[in-house]
């Protein structure tokens, strides 16, 4: 299990210290944030005009003769995916605005930071605002970003408390539990408001194909044209938020020198015996990325797909200012933005149509419950990517009206062998036979080779040639014309408490070139679930030489009964 990520879900932090948390809670009163914090307000680029990059978007557009005006290419492989970034950071010239729900200081990182430092020193303005939950112990170093001149960055619901260690930090978070639950989950990397990233990764080893103990296998968009421009809105105002915090605020550059020098303190011996040949150092002692991520993508040969799209936003309302419960579902002060229809056809709405797909997401109070809405308009076809799927009430519904229309659905998930937090596993583990008999039909990756890796353009394999894969995508394609790319799962967290963020694109071509890779995916390498006279089977991927199993593959005993023992203890919406 990839330790990190585990704790990116709040409730496996509680769950790994919970003993000795409430301990330390007895020890004496916690941290407070700071009162009367300034935060100068500030917004994207008003426009792009005249940019490299928005010329270079004119250039594609005319060469390609399209009818609408933004354009969509799928990275679906680690290369592609940071190379991307890594061109959107050396070509800005006037703006870059970074958005994640983590930013890991390691190899791939550090030289992602080195350009956007770079950038920062050719005069472009950077902003990068960041989910606090994973800034401590060496994680907290991303932070020194905002000691670079021409860099502003801000901590969003940050958690008071010392950074020098996750577990310290905890501690004085657990008389403010609902501020932990609640998270920014969005991803973006915008440049000169002319071209994005969007999708589900977070910055990393593990989102790059670099970890030494596992890699995620996940999706983005590149994204150009006036739908950037509206993930700028929704970049703005998280941004300008008063859940969003100058690092300044919150620590001094002293401390974070304190916590760099304990981490490489710590590391340097092990960094020199384990660091592999054909590695340089990197700030902060970590050992470079290999040679690819030196490559920036070639922004003017990227085939994008010029369609018509929105953006689904949550607002930053989704997380109370106070760390309590916001008014989710009330309908009185809805948490999802739906922006206008980015080269939108003149045709009427109707069935099939970005204006009637979008007017139905409307009708959801967030992100995810937008999604339900659409799925209420499939007509044929659903498939869905969610690496933590924990269905609620409202989910159910959903697939069970869409099956009682008639409509395939088709879910894919991991399994327990490739869960990164094996608890959330239990929340879907739950309510797999009752899916299975409404007729959805199930699917969970298998951990110990690379076939999603494979269908989507990358391995799964890290550098050193491991092979364990975990699923991170995002994805929902239906009746194989519209595309959702995004930051959500279909689980309750994301539908509550998290707040996300996602592309819908209508598209015939786009839709269809991620269902037939997934479709291979699904074949090849993935576990097919279903219900035999009442027990489960998992049926192998074809090729794989492997045996049906009748318990969860490639998992211990072990594991299994402790997830069967203390499972029914945590509720869905902690998942």
């Amino acid at each position: 299990m990839s330790f990190h990520h585990a704790l990116g879900r709040p409730t496996a932090l509680l769950r790994r210290f919970g003993g000795a948390l409430a301990f330390a809670l007895c020890l004496g009163a916690c941290a407070e944030l700071p009162a009367n914090v300034e935060r100068p307000a500030s917004s994207a680029l008003a426009s792009p005009a005249g940019t490299p990059l928005a010329d270079l978007v004119r250039q594609r557009r005319e060469a390609a003769g399209a009818r609408f005006e933004s354009g969509f290419l799928l990275l679906d492989g680690p290369q592609a995916a940071y190379g991307s970034r890594l061109a959107l950071a050396e070509a800005a010239q006037k703006t870059l605005d970074l958005q994640y729900y983590a930013i890991h200081a390691d190899a791939s990182t550090a030289r992602l930071l080195a350009a956007v430092r770079d950038a920062a020193g050719r005069g472009v303005r950077v902003r990068i605002l960041l989910d606090d939950l994973h800034s401590t112990g060496r994680d907290a170093l991303v932070m020194r970003m905002a000691f670079v001149p021409h860099v502003e960055m801000r901590m969003f619901n940050p958690l008071a408390g010392a950074r020098g260690s996750t577990l310290g930090r905890a501690f004085n978070a657990l008389d403010d539990a609902s501020r932990l639950q609640q998270r920014m989950h969005n991803k973006l990397f915008i440049a000169d408001n002319a071209m994005a990233v969007s999708g589900g990764r977070n910055l990393g080893d593990a989102y790059f194909g670099k970890d030494s103990k596992g890699n995620f296998i996940d999706l983005d968009l590149l994204v150009t044209g006036p739908i950037v421009q509206d993930l700028s809105r929704s970049f703005d105002s998280y941004w300008n938020s008063d859940r969003a915090y100058p690092v300044q605020s919150l620590v001094t550059r002293k401390e974070l020198d304190k916590i760099r020098d304990q981490a490489s303190a710590t590391d340097a011996g092990k960094q020199d015996r384990q660091a592999p040949s054909g590695t340089s150092s990197a700030p902060d002692g970590e050992p470079r990325a290999r040679a690819w991520d030196e490559k920036p993508m070639d922004l003017g040969s990227a085939a994008f797909v010029w369609a018509p799209a929105v953006v689904l936003a949550d607002k930053p309302a989704k997380v109370a200012p106070d760390g309590g419960s916001a008014a989710v579902g009330t309908g009185k002060d809805p948490g999802l933005t739906v922006t206008q229809r980015t080269g939108r056809s003149r045709r009427a709405p109707g069935t099939g149509t970005l204006d009637a797909a979008a007017d139905a997401a409307a009708n959801g109070d967030t992100v995810v419950e937008g999604l339900l809405q659409l799925i209420g308009q499939a007509r044929r076809d659903l498939l869905i990517i969610s690496p933590y799927f924990v269905p609620g009430p409202d989910m159910k519904q959903a697939f069970a009206a869409a099956r009682a229309r008639g409509v395939r659905v088709r879910v894919l998930t991991n399994s327990l062998a490739s869960n990164d937090a094996p608890v959330a596993h239990v929340g879907y583990a739950r309510h797999r036979e009752a899916l299975l008999a409404m007729g959805v039909e199930l699917y969970e990756l298998r951990s110990e080779q690379a076939g999603l890796g494979s269908a989507f353009g990358g391995s799964g394999r890290n550098i050193a040639g491991e092979s364990r894969s975990m699923l991170h995508s995002k994805v929902l394609v239906m009746d194989g014309r519209f595309l959702v790319v995004g930051s959500m799962n279909l689980d309750l967290r994301s539908q509550l408490q998290n707040t996300e963020i996602a592309v819908l694109v209508r598209s015939d071509s786009l839709a269809g070139i991620a269902a037939d890779r997934i479709d291979a995916a699904l074949r090849e390498g993935a576990w097919h679930v279903e219900l035999n006279e009442g027990h489960l089977v998992w049926r192998a991927p074809a090729g794989s030489r492997l045996e049906d199993a009748t318990t969860e593959p490639d998992t211990s005993a072990g594991l299994r009964l402790l997830l069967k023992l203390f499972g029914p203890l945590a509720p869905d919406k902690l998942l």
